[in-house]
């Protein structure tokens, strides 16, 4: 009898075990910047690849620089960022493989109805920073390394504006990163340290300009007093790339899921569901790897 029962119990621990493991291998940490997240995109996307994977995603939704960082410590398994510069970096030093081309949509600059600064219909976007600046109106900067801060950066560079460099402490889950960067000069520059969400919220409650990309923006439109002031300028332009963080470095990566994403993502199925999604009949994104 003891026997039986230390018998079914060894069984109940290899059975523990085993359940464990394949749980462990089901799931998938996705690094990915908050404009993915809070336009909706995931929320609709995802469910239908976990149904036919049987893979849960947990989505970590932070700037593009710290889901580089993410992926560079072996603390998640893929990445869906804009900046294609980084993402290039990344690849080359061997952190992360198999890129690929995913989707875009564009920037633009936002605020008030009653335009203080003057720049409603302005195409070149540093033309539009630079009058921002001369005048004193109130701008917010998301100041987190993201692709869109990595992108604010170079506009202000390119607008002949005054620059000096800039720090700022961004806390995610209860971690402490610093983030070194350059930024105007003027009190009328608020740095947050925010994703993009909280960024246009600060900007609406302060009537302030804000750079955006359009797919955040038109999700939180409802929600806001504000208006899109300068738009079309071909350094706008945002490209998303996936990124499976490199096996080789890390072992515990689940790089077959991260592989499995990206072919999901990239392929008819996937393209489709991104091409489809819409707020108010008004795509957000715009499929690159296939069209549907």
């Amino acid at each position: 009898m003891k026997r039986l029962v230390f018998m079914s119990m060894a069984l109940l621990v290899v059975f523990c075990a085993l359940t464990a493991r394949v749980d462990a291998e089901e799931r998938l940490k996705l690094a990915t910047t908050t404009s993915t997240d809070n336009s909706g995109l995931l929320a609709v996307l995802l469910p239908q690849f976990e149904k036919k994977l049987d893979m849960k995603v947990d989505v970590i939704a932070v700037g593009t620089g710290a889901a580089l960082k993410l992926g560079e410590n072996g603390d998640a398994d893929v990445l869906l960022v804009h900046a294609p510069s980084r993402e290039k970096s990344f690849v080359d030093a061997g952190f992360g493989v198999n890129r690929r081309n995913v989707m875009y949509n564009d920037f633009v600059i936002i605020g008030p109805k009653v335009d203080p600064a003057g720049i409603r219909g302005e195409n070149d976007a540093s033309k539009a920073l630079a009058e921002i600046d001369r005048k004193g109106s109130l701008f917010i900067s998301r100041g987190d390394d993201s692709g869109t801060h990595i992108k604010e950066q170079a506009l202000w560079e390119a607008s002949g504006v005054p620059l000096k460099e800039v720090k700022n402490m961004i806390t995610k889950k209860g971690k402490d990163r610093e983030v070194q960067y350059i930024g105007p000069e003027g009190k009328w520059y608020l740095s947050i340290g925010q994703g993009m969400g909280a960024v246009l919220m600060m900007a609406d409650e302060k009537n302030a300009y804000t750079l955006t990309d359009r797919g955040t923006y038109l999700a939180y439109k409802d929600k806001l007093d504000l208006d899109i002031l300068s738009q079309g300028d071909k350094r706008l332009f945002n490209p998303y790339g996936i990124i499976a963080v490199n096996p080789d470095r890390f072992k515990q990566i689940n790089y077959f899921g991260a592989m499995e994403l990206i072919a999901w993502m990239t392929s008819v199925e996937g393209q489709k569901i991104i091409g489809d999604f819409r707020i108010a009949g008004e795509a957000l994104f715009h499929p690159t790897a296939v069209r549907p």
